[in-house]
């Protein structure tokens, strides 16, 4: 080797050491700047009762299969808008609805919206879907029968009125507005039609209520409830609100749940969030169970006759309700 190639190299070699401090230093910072958002006390926040949340979630399967334009469904938002106007702290308003179904029928729907501090200008929107599958087409028989849909569609709902509940009867209160979403006519769709799931927030997102509503983010809930269940990252939350993933993931770590709540990325799928990003530009994310020992996505009940409240468990519900909970106690009003 020449003395000056032994220049150049011992040259390079210097502006690569320095590069590599000068990264090291960069990923220190970042780490101990993370460290200090984590660390930060937080919020007075009040106790999600699980036994509650369950018996909601019986209370709504106890009517049947709440598919739509049946008896069950319509018994069923008449149940939810009764309980919420039984609520302190809280108004409750109606969106009714109609849309064409994949396979030709028209379903009446009802968006049910609750709403507490509705003063406040900065907002946070939850969400989740009421009705339930009017097919068990994952199962291996009574394919055309109803499902009970005690997680999917029952779980999200339970969560969200326990919510409701803690909101109303606690003296401390989040300091931004609280809106709620239950969301109807999300499961009669077919996988090989677009745009045949999630009619009603569809139709919200065209036809906002209020008409000028907007919210900082959004979290949906579904499939919120079996036993052991664990949530990963699903894709598109993380593709359009990828800071309101971290700040859920990082909140459920910090209270104790960050078993049910992994760092493990998912696919995307299509649920009422993505439209509620569509066509309201909220950031929403979705809050669902992924497991790889179901039928793609979703655990072994899913679309199957064994969504029922066997396979509920209260420990998962206070993880997912804590941790929702948690979030909306410690943000912190911006004067806006």
């Amino acid at each position: 080797m020449s003395l000056t190639i032994h220049k150049i190299f011992l040259f390079f070699l210097i502006i690569g050491l320095v590069s590599c401090n000068n990264t090291s230093t960069t990923e220190t910072t970042t780490s101990t700047e993370t460290n200090k958002v984590q660390d930060k006390p937080l919020l007075p926040t009040p106790s999600f009762n699980q036994d509650s949340a369950y018996h909601y979630i019986e209370e709504q399967v106890a009517f049947g299969a709440r598919y739509p334009n049946s008896e069950a469904h319509q018994k069923t938002g008449d149940y939810i808008i009764n309980k919420l106007k039984s609520f302190d702290k809280i108004s409750v308003q109606v969106q009714n609805f109609t849309a064409a179904s994949f396979d030709g029928k028209m379903l009446s729907g009802r968006n049910i919206i609750a709403s507490f501090n509705p003063e406040i200008k900065r907002r946070v929107l939850l969400a989740a879907h009421w009705d339930t599958r009017p097919f068990a087409d994952q199962d291996e028989e009574r394919t055309d029968e109803p499902i009970l849909g005690a997680n999917d569609g029952g779980s999200g709902t339970g969560i969200l009125l326990e919510i409701a509940r803690t909101l109303s009867v606690s003296q401390e209160q989040p300091q931004v507005g609280i809106d709620m979403i239950f969301f109807d006519l999300e499961d009669y769709g077919d996988n090989n039609t677009p745009n045949s799931y999630c009619l009603g927030s569809q139709h919200w997102g065209k036809n906002k209520m209020p008409a000028n509503y907007s919210a900082y983010y959004g979290i949906l809930l579904d499939m919120a409830g079996a036993k052991n269940a664990q949530f990963a990252q699903e894709g598109y939350s993380l593709q359009t609100a990828p800071a309101i993933v971290s700040k859920v993931w990082k909140m459920a770590h910090k209270i104790g749940h960050g078993a049910y709540f992994p760092f493990k990325e998912a696919p995307a799928i299509t649920d009422d969030h993505v439209y509620v990003n569509q066509l309201t530009n909220i950031p929403m994310i979705d809050i669902i169970e992924y497991s790889t020992e179901g039928k793609g996505y979703f655990g072994k009940y899913w679309h199957t006759h064994d969504d029922n409240m066997d396979i509920i468990g209260k420990e998962t519900l206070k993880a997912v309700g804590q941790t929702v909970t948690h979030v909306i106690y410690n943000e912190e009003y911006q004067g806006q």
